[in-house]
């Protein structure tokens, strides 16, 4: 029986394709299509990456039915999902290490921010005559919620100039229209947020910025080195147990982060809901020029980031066991190398 080229070609391209299908099939198959993730403030450009994955489809594309619940603050996410009721935290990564810290295996995936973007203020209305961070004490410190990174990074500020977080009261006050008002009305002296809550005190000039993570340079400075931010971060058992949804996820943060370092401020501005905005789209553009810095480019923890958040948790969490923390097991770049080699571009 003679065969032509063409059926040749024909029967070659069959043969690949039962080879190459099932394989592709296998790395394809989600061990879980429907993932709740778990937030603190969807609305800070802090976790913008989140929801843009979200808003420009993402999740959908890896085949993700990706369900998102906001809570007040990170710490409150995070109970989320070590109740059961969610699935992946996006949130702070010094969760991870204080999780380690009680026996709990919590890994960060897939980074959104490189830098804190968390920004302490104090009132000009009540705390007109600031001088130093000694004049702090006494005082109420709003933080989106207590335990939250906002808490984390006020309190390393207070032990950086010797007061301990007791010498303070923290409040929660959310991460939105909330913070505002109780800065604008009083509530509160001081206050750490993100932004847009920041730029829309700092524009009514209601408000003196004494810290900024917002830039590479003083994160560097307040912390003494590269400390990664939001992130998305889930269970040892449940990357363990969902390895190609674990990757499905950091292959949509990854697109994300790209899209939005490639995007002007006008562009990001256009597709984030309006409540986004909180009624200012032009201060919001501003913010994220403020803020674009702090974004991660894509997805990966620099190397020396968990040992720095490891650092600023044992300054002031009191008796924290930092010698018992293996850094090595809270962090992996692994799925956003894949995902990089996936989507070299946005």
């Amino acid at each position: 029986m003679s065969v032509s080229r063409r059926d040749l070609l024909k029967l070659a391209g069959a043969a690949g394709a039962a080879t190459v299908v099932p394989g592709a099939a296998r790395a394809q198959a989600l061990e879980k299509k429907e993932v709740t993730i778990a937030v603190g403030g969807q609305a800070l450009i802090y976790y913008l990456p989140l929801s843009i994955a979200h808003i420009k489809g993402y999740f959908k594309d890896e085949g993700l039915d990706a369900k998102i619940v906001d809570f007040a603050g990170g710490s409150k996410a995070l109970q989320a999902v070590v109740g059961g009721s969610a699935d992946v935290v996006s949130g702070a990564f010094e969760h991870t290490i204080n999780l380690q810290s009680k026996g709990q295996a919590y890994r960060a995936f897939a980074q959104q921010g490189q830098a804190p973007m968390i920004v302490l203020v104090v009132s000009k209305r009540t705390m007109a005559g600031y001088k130093s961070p000694a004049d702090l004490k006494g005082k109420k410190i709003g933080v989106t919620a207590p335990g939250s990174s906002t808490n984390m990074m006020a309190s390393f500020f207070l032990a950086q100039h010797g007061l301990k977080p007791t010498d303070v009261s923290f409040v929660g006050v959310g991460a939105g229209a909330g913070a505002i008002t109780a800065m604008r009305t009083g509530q509160i002296d001081a206050m750490a947020n993100l932004d847009p809550v920041i730029s829309t005190l700092v524009k009514e000039d209601a408000v003196q910025i004494i810290a900024d993570t917002r830039t590479l340079k003083d994160t560097h400075q307040i912390f003494g080195g590269n400390m990664p931010s939001g992130c998305l971060y889930t269970s040892q058992e449940f990357i363990d147990k969902n390895p190609n949804t674990t990757q499905a996820l950091a292959n949509a943060i990854v697109r994300a982060d790209k899209w939005i370092q490639a995007a002007s401020p006008d562009e990001i501005a256009k597709v984030v809901p309006e409540g986004y905005l909180l009624g200012d789209p032009e201060l919001y553009k501003l913010a994220l020029k403020g803020n674009k810095e702090a974004l991660s480019p894509d997805g990966t923890v620099a190397d020396d980031g968990p040992q720095t958040a490891l650092k600023a948790l044992a300054a002031f969490v009191p008796n924290f066991p930092a010698d018992k923390i293996d850094v090595s097991k809270i962090w992996t770049n692994d799925f956003v190398a894949k995902a990089n080699k996936k989507y070299p571009h946005a």
